[in-house]
């Protein structure tokens, strides 16, 4: 796989990802636009990662090598749902929210089938948490411009944004030519091959850091500025410090865990999960703490969850699609469990309870992957 090829595909993915993740960090705002609580808006968000099940349908099709038909629809999928979006009703933002994880979603795991189809599982955990970069530039850049749109323009600015780059993505991703080769469908005949139980491990250890990560981040900005008295601006710039930690976590996933081993240094990120967690639960009102905490929290499930998809492409070579879009399917239900609860649990229990979660999330995640031979 060529280094332009896997820039332009973590260009795109840059794109998509950050129509997804500057939303949470800005709920406050997009709260009092919609006239929505933040109960409310959490469930909107946790449904909406449900769409990730629908995944499941282009496992197939990957096998196949039809990865690009699938990246080009989630791409189109990103840039419909920020047309809904910009509407204005609680009602629409929910579908354009859901149709916004599918494509995002759709795209994550076309990407992910194609380095593993063209990379060999030795190089692989570079050129995947390359890919990955993608999530922490969604948020270093996608936050602070986020930021400033909403400052100076209008909540619907960032959505207007990622839109149109989103569509001009899609067409890119139409006029290129693919070279890839197919691959022959299976015979009808032949029995269906089902997916083992180190597959089902894999799977179940990226979805418990998918938990783990969600549950806490998506309530965040309400936290920063409603505990923490953090402004709007505030928020974007703590956003994207936090991006540059993710970023940092990313490029050290893609240059040590190919060496220090994929699954082994995917639990040690779990491991950083839990201390961030427990110091973010001890913060009190301190900013300084609490930054510290998220900072930890944040550079270990970045490094967890990048890596983790590399141990799942391997987990099952001769259904790796379908192993692909089984964890982003059950991984986006994680994500959007954790969300809903999220929103509730903060209610009730402050940071506390989002992070009990969490950490029920990282345990799990950290016991299944100790069941995976690699």
């Amino acid at each position: 796989m060529t280094v332009g090829g896997l820039a332009g595909l973590t260009l795109g993915k840059t794109i998509a990802n950050t129509g997804l993740r500057w939303i949470p960090f800005f709920l406050p705002n997009l709260g009092r636009a919609l006239g929505a609580s933040t109960s409310a808006l959490t469930s909107v968000l946790g449904l909406g990662e449900l769409a990730g099940l629908l995944t499941l349908a282009a496992g197939r099709s990957l096998d196949r090598g039809r990865e690009r038909a699938v990246m080009t629809v989630g791409m189109a999928l990103v840039g419909i749902s920020t047309i809904l979006a910009i509407v204005g009703s609680l009602v629409v933002f929910a579908i354009g929210q859901f149709l916004l994880t599918l494509g995002v979603a759709l795209y994550t795991v076309g990407g992910h089938a194609f380095i593993s189809r063209h990379v060999s599982f030795s190089r692989r955990g570079r050129s995947i948490g390359i890919f990955e970069v993608s999530w922490a530039l969604g948020l270093l850049v996608g936050a602070p411009a986020a930021a400033l749109m909403i400052e100076y323009i209008s909540w619907r600015a960032p959505f207007v944004a990622i839109g149109v780059l989103a569509f001009v993505a899609c067409g890119f991703l139409l006029r290129v030519e693919d070279r890839s080769q197919r691959i022959a469908a299976a015979d009808p005949n032949e029995p269906k091959v089902r997916l083992n139980a180190n597959a089902w491990y894999a799977v179940g250890g990226s979805a418990g850091i998918a938990l783990a990560g969600l549950t806490t981040i998506v309530i965040v900005g309400t936290w920063l500025e409603d505990k923490l008295d953090v402004s709007t601006g505030g928020i974007g710039v703590v956003a994207m410090g936090f991006g540059a930690v993710e970023l940092l976590s990313s490029t050290t996933s893609a240059s040590f865990s190919d060496r220090l081993g994929k699954n082994r240094s995917t639990r040690g990120g779990l491991v950083l999960v839990g201390i961030g967690l427990v110091i973010m639960g001890f913060t009190s009102d301190s900013l300084v703490v609490g930054v510290i905490g998220l900072v930890i929290f944040f550079c270990g499930f970045e490094y967890a969850i990048v890596t983790s998809f590399s141990v799942v492409s391997e987990a099952m070579p001769t259904a790796r699609g379908r192993v692909l879009a089984a964890n982003v399917a059950i991984g986006t239900f994680a994500r959007g469990a954790g969300s809903i609860a999220s929103g509730f649990l903060y209610e009730a229990y402050g940071i506390v309870g989002p992070a009990t979660l969490s950490g029920i999330g990282a345990a799990f995640a950290f016991g299944c992957l100790s069941r995976v031979s690699e």
